[in-house]
């Protein structure tokens, strides 16, 4: 699919006191060599460039020859960020016009080795920084932002980037990286955008001990100063963004439900690793309906892994499924969870909340043969998938070849077409590898993955992985509960985020083998999963009042497109 046309009428003009040096250094508003005779003389920036005047399309041509003249990802990323820090329309058309080549530079899984040297490939700041020395000072902090009119934020604080774990301040690659695939795929206004690190120190000793290490150079903050320093700032948030939504990103599973709890009713926000992935596994469940034509009330799931994705997928699928008709015993059958001690179940002792919330009771557990031995020891995987002959299996372990051959092979005794899905990432985390789980199966097995795989070719044909990446979803519902102006983002419109994704997928993807559409035409479905999204917020949450056939023309008219606009001094 080519990329996305830009839009028809003309950029606007933008008024600058910046002049010189000073301009040619602010990203957002340098055109290097595209600046126009006119405006050379009027910034005074003759003398300070080469003599020809670029076309953004030259730009960006010489932008792609240079980044891809780097064989090395980390390098490529590199690169990446260095545009981006020279010249913001260049980077975000270049990524617009390549977004299947650079989405795995600019996020997983290339983005987690850069978030692991992120202290040794530093080049510039980006966003802000929120340690514990700003506490009862983090409001004015917040005012140090570049921009003012911020209306979307991503705040981590480091604790679980993609499956590395405690990555400390190099955690702040992935707001930047989250950030800037909003832009690409919802068209935010990257003067709107705000990346935040909420720096409260690391128990990464590694890290610690390195004399490089950019970061808060502390064990990390804990209990109540911690808490506190959350609800300063969220409350700083309120006062100094009052339109803004939030995305809290890579928290530890227990400060993950916490904060996204306590906070999402008065700041509307959402933890994409909890509801964002959750959306994008229904999404894939949905699609893969039309290839196994089992309902979702006799979908049968087991989910290894507990953190918050896990058991957000669990929430997400139980919901569904109660939707589809199924309750009691045999709803809470439907959905079954592992963690590092086994098969999850109330006769464990299970001392935090949200894995309380997935356990099964004691005497369901029993009922089905997979109770905790008396030595303690839980129901493996394998012994789990033997006695629940589960439809889908699905990993958010972060262990590497946690699938076993065994395990798989016994998913697939039971299912025709069964659902694998290792979503764990980086690539190096991955539960399994794409031709192994084809393999095992004898074709049978419906595969995506959460990083990216090459096709598999398997007896003569070609199967394409789908990526269960979750660009599919959070930049639809930022940009559509920004549209609505939403009080709240609740489970409803990510369910409706889901569905308008799988509507996405055509029977040639499913021919394929994938149960996703292809990155190229991210923007356009970016722009049909907001339209589902506000059309959901709508209905009760939303700020605004207006028709649903005016949605389409409202999410159109907010997507930024990177073109120069006319600078006036």
């Amino acid at each position: 699919m080519p990329p996305p046309e830009p839009p028809e009428s003309p950029p606007s003009s933008v008024h600058s006191a910046l002049r010189g040096q000073a301009l040619l250094n602010q990203p957002l508003l340098n055109k290097d060599t595209a600046f126009t005779l006119e405006e050379r003389r009027a910034f005074g920036l003759e003398g300070l460039l080469p003599d020809v005047v670029n076309t953004i399309e030259q730009q960006v041509s010489r932008a792609y020859e240079s980044i891809t003249r780097k064989t090395d990802p980390l390098e490529r990323y590199i690169g990446l960020v260095a545009l981006q820090d020279r010249n913001e329309h260049v980077f975000y058309r270049l990524l617009l016009e390549h977004v299947e080549e650079f989405l795995p530079i600019v996020y997983t899984p290339t983005v987690g080795l850069a978030c692991q040297m992120f202290s040794h490939i530093y080049r510039r700041p980006r966003g802000v920084w929120i340690t514990p020395e700003h506490c009862g000072r983090i409001e004015e902090v917040l005012g140090n932002a570049p921009f003012n009119a911020v209306r979307l934020i991503v705040a981590t604080d480091n604790e679980r980037i993609l499956g590395l774990g405690d990555l400390g301040a190099g955690g702040m690659g992935i707001p930047i990286g989250k950030l800037a695939l909003y832009t690409v795929a919802a068209g935010i206004d990257p003067s709107q955008a705000l990346p935040v690190s909420l720096d409260v120190g690391t128990d990464n000793e590694e890290l610690l001990a390195d004399p490089l290490y950019i970061g808060w150079r502390h064990h990390r903050l804990r209990g109540d100063a911690y808490f506190s320093l959350i609800e300063e700032f969220v409350s700083a948030v309120q006062h100094r963004f009052p339109r803004a939504i939030l995305q809290w990103e890579d928290f530890k599973h227990f400060n993950a439900f916490a904060v996204l709890d306590r906070y999402r009713r008065g700041l509307p926000s959402f933890n994409d690793d909890i509801q964002g992935t959750a959306a994008v596994v229904l999404a894939a469940l949905f699609a893969a309906q039309r290839i196994t034509g089992i309902p979702m009330r006799d979908q049968r799931v087991v989910i290894l892994g507990a953190g918050g994705a896990g058991v957000g997928i669990a929430r997400q699928l139980r919901h569904a499924i109660s939707q589809d008709g199924l309750a009691g015993d045999r709803l809470q059958a439907a959905v079954a969870v592992l963690d590092s001690h086994g098969f999850i179940h109330d006769g464990r002792e299970l001392t935090e909340p949200s894995k309380r919330e997935v356990a099964w009771p004691r005497d369901l557990a029993a009922a089905h043969g997979i109770l905790t031995d008396q030595e303690g020891k839980g129901p493996d995987l394998e012994d789990v998938v033997r006695a629940l002959h589960p439809t889908v299996l699905i990993g958010t372990s972060g262990q590497p070849g946690a699938f076993t051959r065994q395990a798989v092979q016994v998913v697939a005794e039971g299912a025709d077409r069964p659902v694998i899905l290792p979503l764990s990432n980086p690539t190096s985390r991955c539960e399994a590898t794409p031709t192994d789980l084809i393999s095992w199966t004898d074709g049978r097995a419906i595969v995506a993955t959460g990083s990216p795989f090459e096709p598999v070719s398997w007896k003569g044909k070609t199967i394409r992985i789908g990526q269960a990446n979750n660009v599919y979803i959070f930049p639809g519902v930022g940009l559509g509960s920004l549209v609505a102006e939403a009080r709240e983002i609740t489970g409803a419109m990510f369910t409706a985020a889901a569905e308008a994704l799988a509507l996405q997928v055509t029977d040639a993807d499913l021919a394929a083998g994938s149960l996703f559409p292809p990155l190229s035409s991210l923007r356009q479905i970016t722009a049909q999963v907001a339209a589902a999204v506000a059309s959901r917020a709508l209905n009760g949450c939303a700020n605004l009042a207006y028709r649903n056939d005016q949605i389409a023309g409202r999410i159109s008219q907010g997507m930024w497109y990177p073109d120069y606009p006319r600078l006036v001094p």
